[in-house]
C-alpha cells in the first residue's frame, strides 16, 4: 500500500467498543491514581510549611560579645540557656567571624554586645540617683535576609524575645543594686520605668537586599525556572523527536497520523535528544538572563548566572530525556517526582531547611531543586562565593549529569543488543494492511468476472493474515541496525 493510502486514523475493532467504560476498573484505575498522587501534592507540601517554628532543628544564630565588662558575658550565658539547643545552634564568634557566616549565608541573624556595654550599663544605673547626662547601653540585632526571608524573619522574632527577656532580667538585677545604693530611698516613678527596662535594643538587616529581588525570592523563582526548562524541555523535545522518527503518533487537532519510521536505535535516538537539548540549554539561559534584566532583576556576575544556567538545564534536560528513555511513559512521572514534586518543599527556599521536617532535609543533601536554588541564591546575592553554596551546587549538579549519561547511554545499549527495537504496532499494522489489500483485490476484481472467478482471484491474491502476522513478528524481532535493502515494510512483505 502506497503511503497516500494509509489510513491517517486508527481503525476501531468492532469487538472493543464500549464494553470497557462499563468495567469498574475503567472509573476506579485514574481516579485513584490521581488521587493518591494528587493527596501526596498535598501532604507534602502543606506537612512541610505549615509549622516551621515548631520542626525547628538546629537553626544557626550568631552572638558576638564585645563587651569588655562582665555583664555581656552573662548575656551570652544566659542566652545560651534560654534557647533549645535542639532548636537552636547558638554559635559565639569573633566580628570578623560573624560577617565571614553572614557573607556565606550560614546564619540568619546575630546578636551584637557592644563593647561599653557594662560601663554604661552602670552609668545609666547612677544616673537614677545624681543628675547628668547618660546613654542607655544598647544590643544591636541583624538579620540575614540574603539568606532566606523566612529564615531570618524566624532569626529576628528569635533574638528580639530573647532580647526582651534579657531587658527584663537585667533590669531586675541593677534596680536592685540601684536601691542598695539609695539607702531605700524611693525613687522617681520615671527612674523606675528606666531602670526596669534599661536596654535599648536596636533591630536591622544586615547588608539588605536591592529593589527587584522580590525580598529574597527571585533566586527561588529563577532556580525553578532551570529547573522547568531542564524538565518540561525534556518532554517536549522527546516528544516531537519520537514523532517526527515515527515511533509515536501526531495529533494536530482531528488529523492522527504516524511520520515514516527512521531506521535508528534507542542510543542514538537519546544521542539526539541530548544535542536538542545542549543548544536550548545554551539559548534558554541567555533567554532568561534577557528577561529578567528587562525586569529589573539585579544582576552582578551575568555571564556566571549565564554559565550556570546552562549546566543545570543540561543536567536536569540529560537526565530527564534518559529516564524517559528508560521508562518509557513512566519516565515522564518519575522526572516530574524527582524534579518537581519532592524538589519544591525541600529547596529550602521558602522555608529553611532547619525548620521543615526531617525528611525533607534528608531529601535537600541530593534533590536537584535545592542544588540549582543554592547556585543561583550565591551568584544573585552573595557575590558568588563557593562557600556560600555554590561550589556544592556545582559539585552536585555534575555528578546529576553524569548519572543522566550512564544511566541513559548504558541502558539504552542493553536494550538495543537484546532486541528491545522501537517497532511499535508493527504487528497490527500488517493485518490491517492485509485486509484493506483483500478488501481492495475483491473490488477491483468483482466487476471483471463471475461469481467463480472472482472466488478464485480472492484465493490466488488476497495475502493470508496468518502470514502477515508472522511476517510482522519476524519484522519486530529484526535488529534496528540492518540494512535498509534487508528490511521491508510490512505492506511489501504483503
Amino acid at each position: 500500500m502506497s503511503e497516500s493510502q494509509q489510513p491517517r486514523h486508527a481503525a476501531p475493532n468492532p469487538k472493543h467498543d464500549v464494553k470497557a467504560l462499563r468495567t469498574v476498573q475503567f472509573w476506579a484505575l485514574p481516579i485513584l491514581a490521581t488521587l493518591a498522587l494528587m493527596s501526596a501534592l498535598c501532604a507534602l507540601y502543606l506537612g512541610g510549611i505549615l509549622n516551621p517554628t515548631t520542626n525547628l532543628r538546629h537553626f544557626p544564630i550568631a552572638v558576638v560579645n564585645e563587651d569588655a565588662g562582665p555583664t555581656g558575658a552573662k548575656i551570652v550565658d544566659g542566652l545560651s540557656a534560654n534557647l533549645d539547643k535542639n532548636k537552636f545552634d547558638v554559635q559565639v564568634v569573633s566580628h570578623d567571624e560573624a560577617q565571614r557566616l553572614l557573607d556565606t549565608a550560614k546564619v540568619y541573624g546575630e546578636m551584637v554586645i557592644p563593647p561599653t556595654f557594662s560601663s554604661r550599663l552602670r552609668e545609666y544605673g547612677e544616673s537614677a540617683l545624681m543628675p547628668g547626662h547618660v546613654e542607655r547601653p544598647s544590643i544591636a540585632i541583624y538579620t540575614n535576609q540574603r539568606a532566606g526571608t523566612l529564615g531570618s524573619s524566624i532569626a529576628g522574632q528569635t533574638l528580639n524575645l530573647a532580647a526582651t527577656k534579657i531587658n527584663q532580667q537585667v533590669g531586675q538585677q541593677l534596680s536592685a543594686q540601684v536601691a542598695a545604693q539609695s539607702g531605700g530611698a524611693e525613687l522617681t516613678g520615671a527612674a523606675q520605668l528606666g531602670l526596669a527596662s534599661p536596654v535599648d535594643v536596636k533591630s536591622a538587616v544586615y547588608n539588605p537586599l536591592p529593589n527587584g529581588t522580590g525580598n529574597g525570592l527571585s533566586a527561588f523563582y529563577y532556580a525553578l525556572l532551570l529547573l522547568l526548562a531542564g524538565f518540561t524541555g525534556s518532554i517536549v523535545v522527546s516528544t516531537l523527536v519520537d514523532s517526527l522518527l515515527g515511533y509515536v503518533p501526531a495529533e494536530w487537532g482531528p488529523v492522527y497520523r504516524f511520520a515514516e519510521q527512521a531506521n535508528i536505535s534507542r542510543f542514538r535516538t537519546l544521542l539526539v535528544k541530548w544535542s536538542i537539548m545542549v543548544v536550548l540549554a545554551v539559548i534558554t539561559s541567555a533567554v532568561y538572563l534577557a528577561i529578567a534584566h528587562g525586569l529589573g532583576m539585579p544582576i552582578t556576575l551575568g555571564w556566571q548566572l549565564w554559565a550556570y544556567g546552562v549546566f543545570a538545564i543540561i543536567a536536569v534536560g540529560v537526565t530527564s530525556s534518559s529516564l524517559i528513555a528508560v521508562l518509557g511513559s513512566m519516565g515522564l512521572l518519575f522526572s516530574m517526582l524527582v524534579f518537581v514534586i519532592l524538589g519544591l518543599p525541600s529547596a529550602g527556599a521558602t522555608v529553611p531547611l532547619e525548620a521543615v521536617p526531617p525528611f525533607f532535609r534528608w531529601l535537600a543533601e541530593f534533590e536537584p531543586m535545592h542544588q540549582v536554588f543554592l547556585g543561583i541564591r550565591s551568584l544573585l546575592y552573595l557575590n558568588g562565593s563557593g562557600q556560600a553554596g555554590l561550589s556544592q551546587a556545582l559539585w552536585m549538579t555534575g555528578i546529576g549529569l553524569i548519572i543522566g549519561l550512564l544511566v541513559g547511554g548504558i541502558t539504552t545499549r542493553i536494550y538495543d543488543r537484546s532486541g528491545f527495537h522501537r517497532i511499535q504496532g508493527a504487528v497490527e499494522m500488517a493485518i490491517a494492511e492485509a485486509h484493506q489489500a483483500q478488501h481492495k483485490s475483491r473490488t477491483d476484481t468483482g466487476p471483471k468476472h463471475g461469481i467463480g472467478s472472482a472466488d478464485k482471484a480472492d484465493t490466488a491474491t488476497a495475502p493470508d493474515p496468518a502470514k502477515a502476522t508472522a511476517s510482522a513478528k519476524a519484522a519486530a524481532s529484526e535488529p534496528a541496525g540492518a540494512p535498509d535493502a534487508e528490511r521491508e515494510s510490512p505492506s511489501e512483505r504483503t
